[in-house]
This record gives C-alpha cells, structure tokens and sequence, in this order.
C-alpha cells in the first residue's frame, strides 16, 4: 500500500498521568478505544481507575466521504479548544488523553478522556431534579457572574463556542461556592468580523433559550450587564439585546 494510505494512529497521554495506573492502563490508543466502561450516553463512557472516575469519549467521522473530506476531526477541535478555555482561564475537565486513527487526511476514530467532575450537574439536570437552586437568588447569582465571565473571556480572543446551551454547563451543586465548568465544544472555533458579532449573539441566544423559561427578566439584564461589563445599557448594547431575543424566534 502507498504510504500516503497507511493507517496512522496518534495517541497522547498528559505528562502528569503517564506514569500512574490509567497511564500504564490506556498506553495505546487501540487499548483505550476497545475499553468496556459504563454507557452514558451517545458515545461517551464511565470508567473507573484507582477509585477515580473518567470518561472516555468516542469520536467516529461521518459516513458520507465528501463530508469526510471537507470537515475538521471533532477529537481535534474539541481538545484544543478544551486546552484553549484552560489558557484562557475558564474552568473545564480536565484532559487525560486524547488521540485519532486516521488514513491520509481522513480521520475515522478519535477518542477523548477527562476526568470526573466531582459532584457537578448540567444546569439542565438541575432544572429537573434541584429546581430550588434557581430560586435562590444569590446561587443564581454567583453561577451567573461565572458564565458571564467565561463567555466574555471566550468572545474577547474572538472564540465562540457555537453550542452555549444550558446543558454544557456543569456546576459544582455540593460545594459552599457553586464552581461552574463548560463541556463539550467541538464546534467552537475563531471568528473575524463581520463573522464574529454573529456568532456572538448566537452564543448569547442559545443561554438566554433557557433563561427566559427559569429566570426573571431582571436576572436576565443583569446577566447580561455583566457579561458587557457595563451598568447602563448604550444603543449598542440594546441593538444586540433585540438581536438576541429574535434569534430564535419561530425557531422553537
């Protein structure tokens, strides 16, 4: 077989994890991908490794050749921008290992583990099970100042996160302080204007979906007050609002 056709697998193990038991465990991406953990959902798994839990994440590429060839690997994406929010400062899993199979530029098999967050729920969860959290006002707050935060940080080095929806935030439900983290961003990527005040506002649509439903008008405002870092609304700042409240409007 030509060598441009030659199956070629990465794997990368964080220096800080190569020599404990998952290490030694998952030393090879084959080894890692055929690991039988705990079904969670979609193609993510729970495994448990010296009384620590992780999850293993499996990417497989769309079947459809053209799109094979016109699309980034998502194992790719979503591990720099996962070590992207670190940089930045926004607190997400952290990364264990991560690697992809590939033949040529066609990657066919990625795969991606983080460690647990202890303790955490999706706000989606917390809605269903812990609705009382979003009735006290000063937990709504603090958790508030903390997305607002990481989306301003995200949308200031020009990224957007492309799926900011109340299901990819986890929170910290049993800690004296509700820590937030974001997961799962493969779509997220750089934008340049006139690109970028799109997908801001996208970004700020798809948190404001749920927040209508769950929060009062003025948490909402002070949400957003926050995020621009501003304690009067300018024209700009109203312009964008409205974009934001249309944004999904006849889209539900």
């Amino acid at each position: 077989m030509n060598i441009l056709w030659s199956k070629k697998i990465n794997w990368c193990i964080l220096p800080d994890y190569q020599n404990t038991l998952l290490g030694h465990l998952f030393k090879n991406f084959n080894d890692a991908y055929a690991y039988k953990g705990h079904f969670i959902a979609g193609r993510v798994y729970k495994i448990t490794v010296d009384n620590k839990h992780y999850y293993l994440k499996k990417f497989v590429m769309r079947k459809k050749v053209w799109v094979r060839f016109l699309s980034f690997s998502k194992i790719t994406s979503e591990v720099n921008n996962l070590l992207l929010f670190k940089r930045l400062e926004i607190p997400v899993a952290q990364v264990i290992a991560y690697g992809q199979e590939r033949i040529a530029w066609i990657v066919y098999r990625g795969l991606l583990i983080t460690e647990e967050l202890v303790n955490c729920q999706d706000l989606i969860w917390i809605i269903d099970h812990s609705p009382h959290l979003l009735r006290q006002a000063d937990w709504v707050q603090k958790v508030s100042h903390q997305v607002a935060d990481a989306t301003r940080r995200m949308h200031q080095y020009r990224f957007a996160h492309g799926d900011l929806k109340w299901r990819n935030i986890m929170v910290d439900i049993k800690a004296d302080f509700p820590q937030i983290y974001l997961i799962d961003c493969p779509a997220g990527m750089r934008w340049f204007r006139p690109f970028l005040e799109y997908r801001i506002i996208k970004d700020l649509a798809c948190l404001d979906k749920r927040a209508k439903y769950e929060l009062s008008k003025t948490q909402r405002l002070a949400f957003y007050k926050d995020y621009a870092q501003c304690e009067r609304l300018n024209m700009t700042d109203k312009k964008r609002i409205r974009r934001i409240l249309q944004f999904f409007y006849d889209r539900e």
